[in-house]
């Protein structure tokens, strides 16, 4: 299939959205973007962009952009909680020279991909809530929040957690609250910061820093297991004493991060099933979900961005070389399993960082033994999702 003049219209001008709008305006196709937001900005802090998600953008002439952005990773470590003892570190300079692991400011990563998009045609246009998507003609149409009709030969829904195109493709289905919440910060720091992890585990909870912008400020997410339910947004401010409270027991490595924060974010963490249906081929056109629309996961893999950057690549590549229905199957076909098991070992993440007692003393007990009989082997155990290179074909 060529998609060369096709009229393709992706919803969400996020990490996902970005890419496969780049990805597709590079194949000839006429791209364009529809933001709610009246600017394409991103709030938020740090995120990580590990080599299967470089490999992405490096394919997309954005490499050197995400490299001059960015900090080059050096290790993950993790901590006890309690006393900042490590349990174990990943030396991510053993990993190979083409497999970039990169502490990135989620705006300047937005910022990065706006600019990719718009420099290949891309249109952008701001201030697009999206209604509905409407699956019942020969085409897909967007209905706006302002009532205009948009038709395109091409929908692609990479419009997050709260998605119309995914509902369109598999109806409303109700997420499971975790019993976790989390929050986001970022402190300024001065002097040289390593280009470091940190995974602080405690019982019941965990904290997550490392560096940014060269070394000039500090991202923090900490996670908090509790019963009451919060609101799922990323825009919900808090107090930073209630975080400074929830992890009072910690070491003062942590304890002074966190005396330094003023603004806070927090978030419910809520567990979505991966999409059923991700495509609908339609008489004269079809639609496409990718990215947090089709498979949201838990921030406990780091996975979110490089997920959504190797979803673009993939349905890009299929849609230039496919008739649409076969791209389409193709594509779900292709990405499914794989962010499955994603989703699936974050969720498991997700306990091993809360042990407590008993359990918690012999799981780091193992941890560091390993650490010390085959120290190559902890990141070994991740060769799975950081040698995958969708680029290669």
């Amino acid at each position: 299939m060529s998609i060369a003049d096709k009229k393709i219209t992706v919803l969400g001008a996020g990490v996902a959205g970005l890419a496969v709008a780049r990805a597709l305006a590079f194949k000839g196709a006429q791209v364009t973007v529809l933001e709610q937001a009246d600017a394409i900005r991103e709030v938020g802090a740090g995120l990580q962009v590990s080599p299967n998600g470089a490999k992405v953008l490096t394919a997309l002439g954005l490499g050197a952009g995400l490299s001059a952005a960015s900090m080059r990773a050096q290790a993950v470590e993790l901590r006890d909680g309690r006393d900042g003892a490590l349990v174990l570190r990943l030396d991510l300079t053993k990993l190979r020279p083409d497999q970039g692991y990169h502490f990135v400011h989620r705006a300047d990563l937005i910022a990065l991909l706006a600019q990719g998009a718009r420099d290949v045609g891309v249109q952008m246009r701001l201030l697009q809530k999206i209604d509905t998507v409407d699956l019942t003609g020969p085409k897909p149409r967007v209905m706006t929040a302002l009532g205009e009709a948009i038709e395109s030969d091409i929908v692609i829904g990479a419009d997050g957690l709260h998605s119309p195109s995914r509902k369109a493709l598999n109806g409303t289905i109700a997420p499971f609250f975790t019993r976790q919440v989390a929050w986001r910060a970022t402190i300024p720091v001065a002097g040289d910061q390593p280009a470091v992890a940190e995974v602080h585990m405690g019982a019941g909870r965990h904290l997550v820093s490392y560096p940014l912008r060269g070394g000039t400020l500090r991202n923090i997410v900490a996670v908090e297991e509790r019963s009451a339910w919060v609101e799922e947004s990323w825009s919900l401010r808090d107090d930073a004493m209630e975080m400074r409270l929830a992890f009072q027991d910690f070491g003062p490595r942590v304890q002074g991060w966190l005396e330094q924060v003023e603004d806070v974010y927090l978030w419910g963490l809520f567990r979505h099933p991966v999409a059923p249906v991700w495509t609908r081929d339609l008489a004269q056109g079809g639609v496409a979900i990718l990215g947090d629309a089709a498979h949201p996961t838990l921030p406990f893999l780091a996975q979110g961005a490089s997920m959504a950057l190797e979803d673009a690549w993939v349905l890009a590549e299929r849609l230039s070389h496919a008739p649409l229905p076969e791209a389409l199957r193709q594509y779900q076909a292709a990405r499914a399993p794989r962010c499955a098991r994603i989703v699936a070992a974050a969720n498991s993440n997700a306990r091993a960082y809360h042990l407590s007692g008993v359990p918690r003393s012999i799981a780091h007990m193992a941890l560091r033994l390993g650490g010390m009989l085959a120290p190559s082997l902890a990141l070994k155990r991740f060769d799975w999702l950081y040698d995958f290179d969708v680029t290669a074909g």
